[in-house]
This record gives C-alpha cells, sequence and structure tokens, in this order.
C-alpha cells in the first residue's frame, strides 16, 4: 500500500490524483491540490521530467521541491506497454488525470481522454498547453517565454523608451495552473451533482489576457490617436490613470507609493509636509494629476529621497498611504507575516537541505494546514503503487522502480 500517511479533515481527502505533469503549470495545480488532502501521484519518465533534471544547474532543483511536495513519485515509461499497463491500472481507480504535454502528446501514445474515460467514466481529464489544443496556434511551442511574448506580457513589461522585456515571474505558467486547478475543481462539483465527469483545458495564453485589462484600457481610448505612447509604462500605472503610482528612490532603496483617490493625495501630502497640495489647481483632482504626472513624481521623489525606506514607510503608513518598501528576494523569502501564517515554511529536505517552501494560499476553516512534506526521489514510490493499483497483476515496468 501507499507509504503516504493519511490527511485529515481537508476538503480532497479520498481525490485520487495522477499527476502526468511536468514544469510549474501542471505541477502547481496538482501541488494545490495536495495542499488541500488529495492523493496525488507524480508520474515521471525514466530519468524524471525536465524540472527535476534541471536540478543540476546551481539552486534549480529548489523549484522542484517547491512544487511537488506531499505527492508520490513514480517512474513509468508510456512508450512500453509495461508502463501504459501501469499508468491504466492506476486510471481505473483515480478521479483526476492532468497532464500538460504539447497537444496530441496522449493521443499518440494511445492514452487520450476518450480512451481513458472509456475505461473510467468518472475520471476527470485535465490538460494544459500555451495556447490551446484547437485554434491555430495548438502546435506552437509553449513556454513561459513564448506565451509572455505572444499574449502581450512582454509588450507591456518595461519603460516606454526601452525594448521589451519579460515579466520576471513565470506568470503565464503560473496564471494557467491557477485556472487549472479552478477547472479542476469545477468539474469534481460537476460530477458529485450529476455524475458527469468532463474533459477540460486550459491555455496559458487564455489565462493571462485579463491581466492586461489596464494596458488594454489605455490601448482602448488611445485608438486612432496620433503618436499614441507605447504601452510600457514602467513602474507608472499600466492604464496611466493614476497619480501618484510609481516607485520612488529613498536614500537606502525604493519603495512603491498608489494614492488612489483624493483623501490618499491628501495624506500623502501632510506626510510630506506640503498642506498646500491638496488644494492646488494643478493637482487638486485625479484628472489633474495624471496630467501633471511628471510633476507630481517629481515632488514625491524630493520627499521620499531624504528618508531611508525604513522611514517612509513608517511615516506613509501613520497616515494612511498605500505603500511598500521594495524588498529583495532574501527579505521575502524571511518574510515575517507569511511565516507566521505558515505561508512559508522552513523544511529540512533529504537532498537540498535547509529551504523554504510555500504552502497553498487556500485556506479551509476548522482544518490545519497540510503538513508539507519533501519532495520525493525520482521514482521512490514506483513499487508500492503499481503493486497497489494493479494489485499483484502487472510486474513493475522495468528500470522504473528507485529505492533510493
Amino acid at each position: 500500500m501507499s507509504v503516504m500517511p493519511d490527511i485529515q479533515g481537508q476538503p480532497l481527502v479520498g481525490v485520487t490524483v495522477v499527476d502526468l505533469s511536468q514544469i510549474y503549470n501542471g505541477p502547481y495545480a496538482t501541488f494545490l491540490m495536495a495542499a488541500a488532502g488529495a492523493r496525488v501521484i507524480k508520474i515521471e519518465p525514466p530519468g524524471g521530467e525536465p524540472l527535476r533534471r534541471r536540478g543540476v544547474v546551481g539552486g534549480a532543483a529548489l523549484p522542484f521541491a517547491m512544487l511537488n511536495g506531499c505527492k508520490e513519485c513514480v517512474v513509468l515509461d508510456l512508450k512500453s506497454e509495461a508502463g501504459k499497463d501501469a499508468l491504466l491500472a492506476m486510471v481505473r481507480q483515480a478521479d483526476v488525470l492532468v497532464e500538460n504535454y504539447a497537444p496530441g502528446t496522449m493521443d499518440r501514445l494511445g492514452l487520450g481522454s476518450a480512451t481513458l474515460q472509456a475505461l473510467n467514466p468518472r475520471l476527470i481529464y485535465a490538460s494544459s498547453s500555451g495556447f490551446g489544443s484547437d485554434g491555430p496556434y495548438a502546435k506552437y511551442p509553449a513556454m513561459d517565454l513564448t506565451v509572455q511574448a505572444m499574449s502581450g506580457v512582454m509588450d507591456t513589461t518595461g519603460f516606454p523608451d526601452r525594448p521589451p522585456v519579460k515579466a520576471g515571474p513565470a506568470l503565464c505558467d503560473f496564471f494557467a495552473g491557477v485556472h487549472l486547478y479552478g477547472a479542476v475543481m469545477t468539474a469534481l462539483f460537476e460530477r458529485e451533482r450529476t455524475g458527469v465527469a468532463r474533459r477540460l483545458e486550459v491555455a496559458m495564453q487564455d489565462a493571462v489576457y485579463a491581466s492586461l485589462s489596464s494596458s488594454l484600457g489605455m490601448h482602448w481610448g488611445n485608438q486612432g490617436k496620433q503618436n499614441a505612447p507605447p504601452p510600457r509604462t514602467g513602474n507608472r500605472h499600466g492604464g496611466m490613470a493614476e497619480s501618484p503610482y510609481n516607485v520612488y528612490p529613498t536614500s537606502d532603496g525604493y519603495i512603491a507609493i498608489i494614492c488612489v483617490g483624493d483623501v490618499h493625495w491628501a495624506n500623502l501630502a501632510h506626510a510630506m509636509g506640503r498642506p498646500d497640495l491638496p488644494t492646488d489647481p494643478r493637482f487638486a483632482g485625479l484628472k489633474q494629476r495624471v496630467a501633471a504626472m511628471d510633476e507630481v513624481d517629481a515632488i514625491v521623489s524630493g520627499w521620499t529621497s531624504i528618508h531611508t525606506k525604513a522611514d517612509a514607510f513608517r511615516i506613509l503608513m501613520d497616515n494612511k498611504v498605500p505603500c511598500a518598501p521594495v524588498r529583495n528576494l532574501d527579505e521575502v523569502m524571511n518574510d515575517p507575516n507569511m511565516h507566521a501564517r505558515g505561508a512559508l515554511q522552513w523544511q529540512d529536505h533529504p537532498d537540498l537541505g535547509r529551504i523554504v517552501v510555500q504552502h497553498s494560499p487556500m485556506r479551509y476553516a476548522d482544518s490545519p494546514l497540510v503538513e508539507l512534506r519533501p519532495s520525493r526521489a525520482l521514482g521512490r514510490d514506483t513499487d508500492a503503487v503499481v503493486e497497489e493499483f494493479a494489485g499483484g497483476d502487472l510486474p513493475v515496468p522495468a528500470h522504473a522502480s528507485r529505492k533510493s
């Protein structure tokens, strides 16, 4: 039987997920399922999935550990009959299968949704890809970088007088992962009500479009105008519809400040010792401040630059001005709020040593957080899982077992 301990008090206890996904997109969705109590069986090819193999480069092993804790790890060669038979044995008893191969890959292996759902009519078959399986872009290579380029994320990131740049985080991968999780939960809800198990799909390009809202609003408003500004606004508001809204220099770093309305502007003026600003006709309303954005930013920068980041933050918070210091990754990894809430946790990993891993952002009342067990060695659970699901009727696929 499984070597993984039971998880009590979580909403997905009793749900079994076969996870064929790789890199970030699918593995984050299935991590959220595991953190909600589902049993997630991660299937990897011989040698491991690409994210695991990437671990030979510096600290690149950390992302695999972050996204694949609380999962059982099984190695199957799905190009072999033994590997396919083992997968089919799991599918017969599973609730969900998740994959993010290129569209058509599972069909070419003889393991497409029609085959698997005929074997198990209660199986929810979930897939994710860069551009979807039914459009003209279906065969385009889909990595976070390529989807950022194609989706408009890259064109709206950076400063107007410089070339477009990618967003630092892998936004398209993780936006799709969150949507994939939501789609699976929706399908599970429907299955409980109707008995119908659907095939579902999430495309990375689709998942990120709505996040362009501010930039799209500015673009729409500039249609037909000559010499319309480029969509890249640096650290200013994506729709150029808020002022002040920027990252401002301090004596030892930077601080982000936003004034959503006139009250915030009045509070900021008070904090800066400039009671004249709220009644100055150049800055009295949002429309005026947006029109005078450069001058507003110069005034705010003049004040922030003579304060430390910490002092500016303290003064602004005391005056109820929305702001935040710009922090580095070391500060973020040690964030006291996230650690206090269990959103970040220290973990003694058998291969990586002491690391910081994230928990699910979703909390369920009266249920304690699932223990974040470390990611497992490649194929660590192959023997136990194949024996459990196949009932001894299948041999463990050759070269698949790993007991390290």
